[in-house]
């Protein structure tokens, strides 16, 4: 099965929590603080392999998480980080955000990677909190959890030729006599439910790949047929081959549907190299109609080659005026190749928070950095809520609540975290 789009969520390792220990040890009266910092969770990342040809692998499962990092210990050991996760994809694969439609990264390069899900930081131990005035902190802070998302995953083929036309107009025949691609075919529309790839050999040491994409009908740019959901399958294409069956009922329109269909999916399809071939050629009708098809495309500057993919007519001289397109194509079309680890969305750490009031009747605070500080805070130490009280302060979050209204009993939610106003200190509820 060809699956080129899924919907998948990715989450993070949490980091590992900072240990509050004191050294104890015979002959050593003030140990003092000695707890280890916690690792860093596991991120997520996809990375292009280039075995892989569909997302057929994210068919079954959906849901994937990266390992937490460990908790710190004693005599200032730190935990171990939490191993990655690596999602292995096909080369095309495009990454958005599902809520809001962001392209988050473009995987083109086999070897290519892009981490979407970052593991959270490892919580601090006790020994960072010390100071000449606090000889012995209490306080250590919990692990940052990890980033996690629904991310949509596109699969765009990457293919140097792209066939294109209405349906039983010969592409996967044309594919079938030039390549070594075993496409199955019948004389009904829509014989090809999914893109086929296929391998032509120039016989100059060059194997250009071919995609052949189901065919398209009037309206398929706005979701008619089943071409549709394959236009963006010829984005990465370099040329295009515009099929046109000439023994249909009428060429010149059905010519005239594709060129629509494909200006209006991407205007951009429309300035590729195109070569248009006049398929069936072999039947009366086809070459009857053949001389004007020729001679409209001729007024137009649209290159045409009259085949038949059935009887293997023009096929060599097909094939040699696709060789000598496509170092032409490679020149103005090749983008430069992507490399490394590409890391998107890094939201900075500012200051900036929001107070807004829940349904019901909560107060929701939203700002990045006191978020993730409630998130590493154990409430159920005293020193750690002092701490966090004196962070409301400090950036000015206690005073718009109460400017917002906020008495005690009423509830605050920061990010994942829901505590309950109280005077002196905060109750984690």
């Amino acid at each position: 099965m060809f699956l080129d789009r899924v919907k998948i969520w990715v989450r993070a390792g949490d980091g590992g929590d900072g240990a509050a220990t004191f050294r104890q040890e015979a002959h050593v009266p003030r140990g003092g603080p000695d707890g280890g910092d916690g690792g860093r969770g596991g991120s997520v990342y996809l990375r292009v392999d280039a075995g892989q040809t569909t997302l057929r692998d994210f068919n079954h499962r959906h849901h994937f998480k990266a390992k937490p990092g460990g908790r710190g210990t004693k005599a200032r050991r730190h935990g171990k980080a939490g191993d990655d996760l690596i999602l292995d994809v096909p080369p095309g694969t495009a990454v958005y955000d599902d809520e809001s439609g962001a392209l988050v990264a473009d995987l083109v390069a086999v070897g290519q990677s892009s981490m979407v899900a970052r593991g959270g930081r490892g919580g601090l131990g006790n020994t960072h909190f010390k100071t000449s005035t606090h000889q012995a902190p209490k306080h250590a802070q919990k692990g940052e959890p990890g980033a996690e998302s629904w991310i949509r995953l596109e699969l765009r083929l990457i293919a140097d030729v792209g066939l294109v036309g209405l349906p039983n107009a010969g592409k996967s025949t044309i594919l079938d006599a030039m390549t070594a691609a075993t496409p199955k075919i019948a004389a009904y529309p829509f014989t090809t439910l999914e893109p086929n790839l296929g391998v032509l050999d120039l016989d100059d040491e060059r194997r250009p790949t071919i995609a052949d994409v189901p065919g398209l009908i009037e309206g398929a740019s706005s979701g008619a047929g089943l071409g549709h959901a394959f236009l963006r399958h010829v984005e990465r294409t370099r040329i295009l081959v515009h099929v046109v069956d000439g023994a249909g009922r009428d060429p010149e329109w059905d010519y005239d549907v594709i060129r629509e269909e494909l200006r209006a999916h991407d205007p951009l399809l429309l300035e590729k190299p195109i070569l248009v071939a006049f398929n069936k050629v072999d039947l009366p009708a086809a070459a009857d109609a053949w001389p004007a098809f020729r001679q409209a495309r001729a007024a137009e500057g649209v290159e045409t080659i009259a085949i038949s993919a059935a009887l293997g007519e023009g096929l060599p001289g097909f094939r040699e005026r696709i060789g000598e397109m496509l170092p032409d194509a490679a020149e103005m079309e090749a983008p430069p190749e992507p490399s490394g680890v590409v890391v998107h969305r890094i939201e900075a750490m500012g200051d900036g928070f929001s107070v807004e009031l829940d349904g019901d009747g909560a107060f929701r605070v939203r700002g990045a950095r006191i978020e993730r500080i409630a998130a590493q805070t154990n409430f159920d130490v005293e020193e750690s809520a002092e701490r966090f009280q004196r962070a409301l302060a400090k950036y000015g979050i206690e005073t718009e609540l109460r400017r917002a209204g906020i008495v005690a009993g009423d509830t605050v939610r920061l990010g994942g975290t829901e505590l309950e106003w109280e005077a002196q200190p905060w109750d984690r509820t």
